[in-house]
């Protein structure tokens, strides 16, 4: 597919200048440009009027679809004081500006960069999701659920195996990112649909289909702690802290911590953490059953990297299928169980994983699993 600059045209509002895919004639983007909508756009509630000179701002993600895209060069990329910088797989791109020069990258050079928020790194078969909100502990920013949700379905419609998520600069995260100018300007439909991105972005990473590791050091409160209960494995350092911070702030659990918390520690002690909302250390955590793993901060690295690297070599089809069981377990009875159970395993007797995993038994080697 051409890479022709002619791709792309650029849309200039007073809040973000964005590139969406047209087969009409290339336009260099300026501060103050022409409008343009198309269905492509994720972000479209920033079109607006851009008038002459206007400001171009920090916003705006846009995905790019049907189209084999790579960074254009600093000629075609100049936006005000903003550069662009674009994260591809395949034929699909999330693209958000940001402060700094502009890159030229082509798109099988993955940038990893996906956000201001969430960077992403592929090594091998892993996928790490980073958050990052200096100064804040990583507190998730009102743009942040929707950067989960594009995170967490570019990762399941990716070839990577397992998602590891964690924090940078010590801790983990904050939860939401909240100040008390935002909640007072807030109307009853802003915060609708602020919790309707929310619950969008727990669903997909409750149904992903492939492993999930939260690399836990510092703080996971509130929705940063549910985000980590969401994940099918939390390691934790010996210095990491937990707590469901909600009912101090006169609010009720969220990202999905009503259904995670009480299946994971038992109704009782679920109550007590949520009702007091206190802090919960890691020694603690791993006595009731919260984390999987406490390690000190120099075994953390090594040991996400060990637990990550078995998952991904673990066969796909059947990780899938356990994930779906388990969290059905508690919804079925007995005999639904063992009916599920009998269905899934026909299906997987009959893969080639199977074949693969009894030959590598036989042989004495590593099985190599396709997910086939």
């Amino acid at each position: 597919m051409s890479r022709s600059p002619g791709l792309l045209r650029a849309v200039v509002t007073q809040s973000a200048c964005l590139f969406v895919p047209t087969s009409a004639v290339p336009v260099s983007p300026q501060v103050g440009g022409f409008l343009w909508h198309d269905d492509d756009v994720a972000h479209t509630r920033f079109d607006g009027a851009g008038a002459p000179g206007a400001h171009v701002g920090l916003d705006g993600l846009v995905r790019l679809y049907r189209m084999d895209h790579f960074a254009l060069g600093t000629g075609h990329l100049r936006c005000g004081a903003l550069a662009l910088r674009s994260s591809v797989r395949r034929h699909k791109a999330m693209v958000r500006l940001i402060r700094g020069r502009a890159t030229d990258r082509r798109a099988n050079e993955y940038d990893c960069r996906m956000s201001d928020f969430l960077s992403i790194e592929d090594t091998g078969a892993i996928r790490t999701l980073s958050m990052s909100n200096p100064g804040r502990r990583n507190a998730v920013p009102p743009t942040g659920w929707e950067d989960f949700s594009e995170a967490f379905r570019a990762f399941e419609e990716s070839d990577q195996r397992v998602l590891v998520i964690t924090g940078v600069e010590g801790d983990f995260c904050a939860g939401a990112d909240m100040n008390k100018e935002i909640v007072e300007s807030q109307s009853a439909a802003d915060n609708a649909t602020r919790m309707r991105l929310i619950s969008r972005a727990v669903t997909r990473l409750h149904r992903l289909t492939k492993p999930t590791v939260a690399a836990v050091d510092g703080v996971a409160v509130g929705a940063g702690m549910n985000l980590a209960l969401g994940c099918d494995i939390i390691i934790a350092t010996d210095r990491a802290r937990f707590a469901e911070i909600f009912v101090k702030r006169g609010l009720t659990l969220d990202f999905g911590g009503t259904w995670l918390l009480p299946r994971l520690i038992g109704l009782a002690r679920a109550r007590e953490l949520a009702l007091t909302g206190r802090i919960v250390d890691a020694a603690e955590a791993l006595e009731i059953g919260l984390v999987n793993r406490v390690v000190t901060v120099d075994e953390f690295e090594s040991t996400v990297a060990d637990i990550a690297s078995t998952l991904a070599a673990g066969a796909p089809l059947a990780q899938s299928i356990i994930k779906r069981a388990l969290d059905r377990s508690s919804s079925m009875s007995f005999e639904q169980a063992l009916a599920f159970e009998e269905h899934a395993q026909a299906i997987l007797l009959g893969s080639e994983d199977l074949v693969e995993g009894a030959s590598a038994f036989v042989e004495k080697r590593t099985p190599d699993f396709r997910g086939r």
